[in-house]
């Protein structure tokens, strides 16, 4: 009997996964394996929790379909080809990714497949177009501008989506392998990962995509998704949100598919880009001179900077594995625009934290704001204050996470140090830390 193995890395889900079901449609037994690197665990603690919820879900879904999800550990590529020449394996599928570890896995199972003389496949499925389906003119390699590959994206043909396998049949003796204990994360109120509960929580935000063009950025109002971790390991399929949501006509819908449009720009970006976490993009006047002050990082890190909406964005952050996008903005301005810091320890501690850490959006999005990545006007800055009154206007965002300042009444909250001396003195909140990038009109008495 034909038989195939499906190595699944951030495609962990049944439905509309190209490389599961063509697997299922074209062999007779079908060994869906995930391999636990020792140099991937460990790195994140939060992400690290999701990842198990998301393989423990998947082994329940496959079971259900009277398969199994098959468990390794040690290096992915070895792990393969041993269990491809322990089932007889004649073909080897795998999701295609774009980070410089993922290629190099690439690079080297398919080497190791053609070693064995075992037919390697690779598939779609991490986004919604494929990185380098879509390329601009001129002999570019990637669009380094989001509005043109946004047309380009739209314009684009996207491929059909798959069908759900019916059964999975896995070959007689394999063992399934024993999934580790549940790491316990570091945030405790983390959404917890799966396949499962990202198609819940999909069906929830479809009758919700409406005002989505409005809310997005209310920060009280939390009027996002909340997919994006689901999005990151591939519990939902990119590809079948962008459909269902295109079902529903109207400017929230639209803008939400725009969001999804720009997770796809990055990942080209990075596909284009291998050190787009370490290295700018582009070099600009202002990064030329960060400043090293471990104390000023530590005291953001921590949600002490003196300034409630970034302090109340560092927060939620650690509490939840997960920053609302406008509030991911404002603090990553603080640190760069504001007090004059390097990016990459920001890409860093974002990357501990977020279940929906990613090299291309988080890295992606961090050299937008600090000016040395894929954005026409690198000098923009947000000003905290204004954003604050602006997307959190009665504070409500702020209270939620800064309960120091619970007690401040109305948009007060976002400047305590403007507050009468003896209401100042009897909160127990820092100052905010000194400018080190521009006059820092906001903090002007």
């Amino acid at each position: 009997m034909k038989t195939a193995v499906v190595l699944l890395t951030r495609d962990l889900r049944v439905r509309d996964n190209p490389a599961l079901a063509t697997a299922c449609a074209n062999f007779e037994r079908v060994v869906p394996l995930y391999v636990l690197d020792p140099s991937l665990q460990d790195l994140s603690p939060n992400r690290s929790r999701f990842l198990h919820q998301c393989l423990a879900d998947l082994r329940e879904t496959l079971r259900g379909h009277g398969g199994d999800l098959v468990i390794r550990r040690g290096d992915p590529v070895a792990e393969t080809i041993k269990l491809a020449r322990a089932v007889h394996a004649e073909g080897v599928a795998l999701t295609s990714d774009v980070s410089r570890y993922a290629r190099r896995r690439q690079e080297r199972l398919a080497a190791e497949c053609e070693r064995h003389r075992i037919s390697f496949r690779l598939f779609p499925g991490v986004t919604v177009i494929d990185p380098g389906d879509v390329k601009p003119g001129a002999g570019s390699d990637h669009y380094k501008v989001f509005s043109p590959y946004h047309r380009a994206w739209a314009a684009a043909k996207w491929r059909d989506e798959v069908a759900t396998p019916r059964t999975v049949t896995l070959p007689d003796g394999v063992s399934a392998g024993r999934l580790p204990a549940a790491p316990k994360g570091e945030s405790p109120d983390a959404l917890a990962g799966g396949e499962t509960a990202g198609q819940r929580r999909v069906a929830g935000w479809l009758g919700h995509t409406g005002p989505y063009d409005e809310l997005h950025n209310d920060l009280p109002a939390d009027g996002t998704s909340r997919l994006s971790a689901y999005l990151r390991f591939g519990c939902v399929s990119p590809l079948a949100l962008a459909n269902a949501v295109r079902k529903h006509d109207g400017p929230g819908p639209e803008a939400f598919v725009r969001q999804l449009c720009w997770r796809d720009f990055y990942y080209q970006v990075a596909y284009a880009m291998p050190t787009l976490s370490t290295d700018a993009i582009r070099k600009t006047g202002e990064s030329d001179g960060w400043r090293d002050d471990s104390d000023a990082l530590r005291h953001w890190q921590d949600g002490l900077t003196g300034v409630p909406v970034v302090d109340a964005g560092m927060r939620q952050l650690q509490a939840e594995g997960y920053m609302h996008n406008r509030a991911r903005l404002i603090t990553a301005s603080f640190l760069t625009k504001h007090l004059g810091l390097d990016w990459r320890p920001g890409v860093k501690w974002f990357f501990r934290w977020l279940n929906d850490g990613d090299v291309p959006n988080n890295s992606g999005n961090w050299q937008w704001v600090a000016g040395t990545g894929n954005d026409t006007k690198p000098y923009r800055r947000f000003n905290p204050i204004r954003q604050a009154e602006r997307f959190d206007p009665e504070g409500v965002y702020v209270r939620r996470y800064v309960p120091e300042l619970a007690s401040i009444e109305g948009k007060a909250v976002h400047q305590p140090w403007r507050l009468p001396d003896a209401q100042r003195r009897g909160l127990d909140y820092p100052a905010p830390l000194e400018s080190h990038r521009d006059e820092a009109v906001w903090l002007r008495k």
